[in-house]
């Protein structure tokens, strides 16, 4: 899947790309069909960059109700010839999150889409595991038929049918169709469901994969070996090595993180910096300056493992080193450092705006560590990186720390953000918007009275607005 093409932050399908709070009140102000226009864009072309940590669906659907919105536009995305072809998940599985949503809220017309495409469409199980929440028994039970006959009544097709039975997300439908009194319906899936329990079974008896000698060298070898076969297992040798080696093998296990092979290497580093043994942090650099490549890379990960004051006090001399081992200190300063790390966590943070970006993946360590630290003087580059980025998941973490830095947050980026895309902001806003202001009182009660929200996010706002959800 491309990288979405994200429009700009002041626009409005730059903002519902983004699914910000600010999205949803300028399109409920915007001429209809434009707004519309633009929703339409975002479920049939998935802007999330993640899909699989951001959420957009519940926020699109409810703006769906809010405009009035016809399904006509998703119909036409999930019935294109392109379905067939293009089978992943990607392509259709935001239109499918958004109609489970309508469906939830009455929208029949959503309900009878979703069946439609359970039945003849490419990405059917997702449709099938919205439905497998909302739907009615009868209509799931007419469903057994388009579904079975997915699957041909072959050794392949019913090994695949299994297959599907025991990986579906929801088990609802299949435990309805084994109920089934036709042959070919109920006993197919009793039978399919049988398989797959013992598939299942079967893999938790007998894991398979390589599994390293019992040795320290042994196990050096093993992760030597992965290297080879560009199968990296230096992290999983490490866990070998902390329960093999003894503190007779230290020797050894250092020598390894200075000379051995790249496998061995990474993993006697990950393994030092678990066990906490200082000398790891010169083995750390020594891999670093020894130039870009898998060894340097598996050392940073260990370091930013590393949890003791020896290793934020290694960081605060490594922070202003411009290569990705200064990146590292920046992050393992603002996740363990204290207030007097607070002025290298913030040049870092305006730094790593600057040359990299709004979307920099630094940040979300950077702009906790603001917060955690309090850094007042962090909330103007903060507000930046709210506005700008097209991650939802980082414009949370901007709000949490704006929360605490910001004394302007009640009144201003809290109040849009009770209609943000994510729960986790929604919850923020929801403990920190100021009630005075009308939209806020109002907002309040409709989350609180939603059955589509978050528990957190409900929680939140009845401790704001008292037991009652609606009054």
């Amino acid at each position: 899947m491309f990288d979405p093409v994200i429009a700009p932050s002041g626009t409005l399908l730059g903002l519902l790309q983004r699914g910000r709070g600010d999205g949803t009140l300028h399109a409920l102000a915007a001429p209809r069909a434009e707004a519309l226009a633009a929703l339409n864009h975002c479920v049939v072309s998935d802007p999330r960059h993640d899909w699989q940590v951001e959420n957009r669906s519940l926020y699109y659907a409810r703006l769906f109700l809010d405009l009035h919105g016809s399904l006509e536009e998703i119909e036409r995305h999930l019935g294109d010839a392109d379905d067939h072809l293009d089978t992943g998940e990607t392509r259709t599985g935001l239109a499918l999150a958004v109609l489970g949503h309508l469906a939830s809220y009455g929208r029949g017309d959503a309900l009878a889409l979703l069946r439609r495409y359970a039945a003849t469409g490419a990405n059917w199980a997702w449709a099938l595991d919205e439905l497998a929440v909302r739907d009615d028994d009868a209509g799931l039970r007419a469903l057994a038929g388009p579904v079975l006959a997915r699957f041909p009544a072959t050794p392949e097709g019913e090994a695949e049918l299994a297959a599907a039975v025991r990986d579906a997300f929801e088990p609802r439908p299949w435990r309805l169709w084994s109920e089934d009194p036709r042959p070919f319906v109920g006993e197919r899936v009793r039978t399919a469901r049988e398989a797959g329990s013992f598939d299942r079974w079967q893999r938790q008896m007998r894991p398979s994969g390589p599994r390293p000698g019992w040795s320290v060298q042994a196990v050096l070898d093993w992760a030597d070996e992965g290297q080879e076969l560009g199968t990296p297992r230096h992290v999983p040798a490490a866990r070998c090595l902390a329960a093999v080696a003894g503190p007779e093998d230290l020797p050894a296990i250092v020598r390894a993180a200075r000379l051995g092979g790249d496998g061995g290497r990474s993993a006697s580093l990950h393994y030092l910096a678990d066990a906490r043994h200082t000398i790891v942090l010169d083995l750390v650099e020594e891999a670093v300056n020894g130039g870009p490549g898998t060894v340097a890379d598996a050392a940073i990960a260990a370091f930013e493992r590393m949890c003791d004051t020896s290793a934020v006090q290694r960081a605060r001399g490594w922070v202003h080193r411009p290569d990705a081992l200064g990146a590292a200190a920046a992050g393992v300063l603002a996740c363990r450092g204290t207030a007097e790390d607070a002025p290298l966590v913030l040049g870092a943070l305006r730094e790593t705006v600057r040359a990299d970006g709004p979307d920099a993946p630094l940040l979300w360590t950077l702009v906790d560590g603001a917060g955690r630290l309090g850094i007042d003087c962090a909330a103007p580059v903060l507000r930046h990186v709210y506005r700008e980025t097209t991650s939802s998941r980082l414009r949370g973490r901007a709000a949490r720390a704006l929360a605490a830095t910001d004394p302007s947050f009640a009144t201003g980026f809290a109040v849009e953000c009770l209609w943000d895309c994510e729960e986790t902001t929604r919850e923020v806003a929801a403990l920190h918007a100021e009630t005075g202001d009308v939209r806020v009182a109002d907002r309040l009660r409709r989350l609180a009275a939603d059955p589509a929200e978050e528990a957190e996010v409900q929680t939140a706002v009845r401790s704001r607005i008292g037991t009652d959800p609606v009054g």
